[in-house]
């Protein structure tokens, strides 16, 4: 696990090696100011990271206390549940909502359960397409609609399909964008509701995908999705193809919410658990020489 985290920061390293080119025991605040704030994390929490360190020399685990006190929030606990597990999966257009749908039930497969999808995205039919073209690449059944089609039917049909054929887990997309933020907000609320009255208490869990190339950027619209529906947890995707690593620190410190998973790759099985000890150690180790 450890290595495919690693190797998704290696842009990130190479952006921190712009203003850090050697590694060093001990650093000054000024130092790691530019370096985190070269990684991508937000200028507000840099201070209040540094502002917390009263040492003039700055060793790796100083920082590494406070760079894991910003992800206080990181850890998830499964909620109660009567099978089939519902999650919905919600973010705007181009975050890779879909690939990481196809991801999720790639790994619940793996564990050998059984995997319902629900195409509701009905807005875009690419959308619709796409998932339908992972569900079949997966050997997985889908239940999706035509364009334009309410959203929240495909929602009660994949739960009470799953519900009827004893699946395990059923994963449903979600419009990301509609014409505007209050259509969308409706819809999703909708989605949420008629899924309760499918099965009980669901969506379990819903997830918000967040595309890491945006770094901070994303924080406002994470926000905004959690004040519209109210999230879980977070996926953070294409981690390996940025820069913008340290903008993690900034999405959790910011929006108290577990991130569940980081994408790491184009395959399905590139969807790593995050792990706050191993994200910071990454990072570190691009930054600190070990003491003797």
């Amino acid at each position: 696990m450890f290595g495919f985290i690693k190797k998704s920061l290696s842009k990130t390293v190479a952006a921190i090696k712009t203003v850090a080119p050697k590694k060093k025991i001990t650093f000054t605040k000024d130092e790691l100011e530019d370096i985190l704030l070269e990684a991508d994390v937000e200028y507000a929490l840099v201070e209040i990271i540094l502002n917390e360190i009263y040492q003039d020399k700055i060793t790796r685990e100083i920082l590494r206390s406070k760079l894991l006190a910003t992800l206080a929030y990181t850890s998830y606990k499964e909620p109660k549940f009567t099978p089939p597990f519902v999650e919905l999966i919600v973010g705007v257009n181009g975050a890779g909502k879909t690939t990481t749908i196809a991801k999720l039930a790639y790994k619940y497969k793996q564990e050998g359960k059984k995997v319902l999808l629900g195409a509701g995205d009905t807005f875009r039919a690419a959308a619709i397409e796409q998932l339908t073209l992972w569900a079949n690449r997966l050997d997985i059944p889908v239940v999706s609609s035509k364009q334009g089609h309410d959203s929240s039917a495909v929602a009660y049909d994949a739960i009470d399909s799953a519900k009827a054929k004893g699946f395990d887990n059923v994963i449903i997309d979600t419009a990301g964008r509609l014409h505007t933020q209050t259509n969308l907000a409706n819809e999703l609320k909708k989605v949420k509701r008629i899924c309760d009255k499918a099965h009980k208490g669901a969506p379990h869990r819903t997830v918000l995908i967040i595309d890491g190339t945006q770094g901070n950027s994303a924080i406002s619209q994470a926000k905004a999705f959690n004040e519209m529906i109210g999230i879980d947890g977070i996926i953070i995707t294409k981690l390996d193809g940025t820069a913008k690593g340290g903008s993690i620190f900034s999405i959790a410190y910011a929006l108290e919410l577990p991130i569940l998973y980081v994408g790491t790759g184009e395959q399905p099985e590139n969807l790593t658990p995050f792990d706050k000890y191993e994200f910071v150690d990454g990072l570190l180790d691009a930054i600190f020489v070990e003491e003797e």
